[in-house]
């Protein structure tokens, strides 16, 4: 028996590729570079995306996020991600380089 207050997993991949409606109130289980990750957080910012996946310093990475039909954008660290928006199917990291003009 589900309990009225139980909340249900939502694979936000899945949703993006059915094109469903991602609910409010929910679990949410987002995928950052082929590992998925849940979260009860309807929103997160780029940098708490990058430090739930273990990115840190977050200083050190770039935070792209694809949507539905191949199309990515990259999140800054202070940018929120909702995760109740429509399309979002993962995200993605790129190491950034620190080393200057290394001759």
């Amino acid at each position: 028996m589900i309990e009225k207050n139980s909340k249900i997993e939502i694979d936000l991949e899945l949703y993006a590729a059915e094109g469903k409606k991602v609910p409010k109130g929910q679990k949410y289980k987002i995928k950052v570079d082929r590992v998925k990750y849940i979260t009860e957080q309807e929103t997160m910012k780029g940098r708490e995306i990058l430090q739930l996946s273990g990115k840190t310093p977050v200083e050190r990475f770039q935070l792209n996020q694809r949507l539905r039909g191949g199309k990515v954008v990259k999140v800054e660290y202070d940018e929120i991600v909702d995760f109740t928006a429509p399309g979002i199917e993962k995200f993605m990291t790129i190491p950034l380089d620190q080393t200057e003009g290394g001759f």
